[in-house]
């Protein structure tokens, strides 16, 4: 089945009618919003006014035409990248002000992101508690909600960049820039209560932020298919498949031309199953990791230099899952064309090789110290000591072969080095 139709029919029988995506289709936000708001409703319009102004114009134009009223009769201005804590408070003050009935979300993933956590705060700030901290971990916004009575402001996502998958999925990652750390809210609760994606709008998007958003796709399907396990491995594989076909097949093609509509659907859908996967399966050690460099390079980009170095880490527990891999890789040329005789480590390095190989091919970093700004003695220590809060050992447990905070030192260390370095020989299997 061709790619293109293949993704199409999964997201469709996952997300029915409270998703549209496609080319073509941004003006339908306006029937969307007329359904929250009712008669005598607004809603919030949170966007980027400067660069994202020809979206957002559009966005606010159907919605008006539906008769439907700006809360505030202004934009509130969106998050900046990785949706730092003090834009969800602001955002949070906008929420409060005005008392919309829904917040349309422009944006990428830090922007919807932001709303989602803004939507919680003005919700459950005055009668549980105003510190986004609180929230952060799983299940504790719906524990509130049930605690209290209460429902959140209903976020509508609007999504114009091919990266997080954040319009569809119960992630809400914000950093904590005191520290260069992201945190996650993760809660069924915060899942936007619509979504729309036209794929066209990510023509206006840099070239650098969609090849981010590509590596994400890689990343979220790939992470999520080698932990998968009984009745969600074949979901996670067809995924999986899908996503990075699509993304190998054309990520080169919008670095030739970034008008290409159709290299920018191919992309927008793959990141899209990138936001199906997280929601069979967690994400792990390339996540976990890429928390700690929000300062100094994109998600998706840390995503894609880690992973293949993973890949080895993991390489016991997931040799059918590289053989999947490593064959769509090798089909493409990259890698070896002999991969589906290999066993053991050697399919898990030429899997990594391949996978670092086409990273090249689009300009990609392969290596921490190919980031501009990375530095051991910073970025390395904080990863090493995010990856052992209490609040993100989900992503340990995640990994094909679980681990603990102990093993942080024994395992994931060696697994950091050899991505400074590109030196796989140090990396110790468990």
């Amino acid at each position: 089945m061709d790619n293109f139709k293949k993704a199409y029919d999964l997201l469709k029988a996952w997300k029915g009618d409270s998703y549209i995506c496609g080319l073509g289709c941004l003006e339908e936000i306006g029937n969307v919003a007329k359904k929250y708001a009712g008669e005598d409703g607004s809603v919030l319009v949170v966007s980027n006014t400067t660069y994202m102004k020809p979206v957002a114009d559009r966005v606010v134009a159907a919605i008006e035409k539906a008769g439907v009223k700006i809360a505030g009769g202004t934009i509130c201005p969106n998050a900046k990248p990785n949706a730092p804590r003090e834009d969800v408070y602001r955002i949070t003050t906008y929420v409060l002000q005005h008392k919309p009935s829904a917040i349309v979300a422009i944006g990428g993933g830090s922007t919807i992101d932001a709303c989602k956590a803004a939507s919680v705060l003005a919700t459950l700030g005055g009668c549980v508690t105003p510190e986004i901290d609180h929230y952060f971990g799983t299940g504790k916004v719906s524990k509130a909600l049930e605690k209290t009575g209460k429902n959140l402001v209903p976020v509508l996502a609007v999504e114009t960049s091919a990266s997080s998958g954040a319009h569809l999925t119960k992630y809400s990652n914000i950093t904590d820039p005191v520290v260069g750390q992201k945190k996650l809210i993760v809660d069924m609760a915060v899942v936007p209560a619509f979504s729309l994606f036209d794929y066209e709008v990510t023509c206006s998007m840099p070239v650098k932020v969609t090849i981010d958003g590509a590596l994400d796709a890689i990343a979220h399907t790939f992470e999520v298919f080698c932990g998968a396990k009984g009745d969600a491995y074949d979901r996670a594989k067809d995924l999986c498949e899908t996503a990075i076909s699509l993304v190998v097949d054309w990520a080169g093609k919008i670095i030739a031309d970034p008008n290409d509509i159709k290299a920018r659907e191919a992309i927008g859908l793959a990141t899209d199953l990138g936001g199906y996967a997280i929601m069979v399966g967690g994400t792990s050690g390339a996540h976990l990791t890429s928390f700690s460099l929000v300062d100094i390079v994109g998600h998706g980009t840390a995503c894609g230099i880690m992973n293949p170095y993973y890949a080895v880490f993991y390489s016991k527990a997931i040799q059918p899952q590289l053989k999947t891999i490593g064959k769509i890789f090798a089909s493409r040329g990259f890698g070896r064309k002999d991969v589906e005789t290999l066993e053991g480590r050697e399919l898990a390095e030429a899997v990594s090789y391949a996978m670092i190989e086409f990273a090249k091919s689009i300009n990609a970093p392969t290596k921490l110290t190919d980031i501009p700004g990375y530095k051991h003695d910073v970025h390395f220590v904080r990863a090493i000591t995010a990856a052992k809060d209490p609040d993100l050992k989900m992503k340990l447990q995640n990994m094909p072969v679980p681990m603990t905070a102990d093993d942080v030192d024994q395992y994931m260390a060696p697994v950091l080095l050899a991505a400074e370095t590109g030196d796989l020989s140090g990396i110790k299997e468990m």
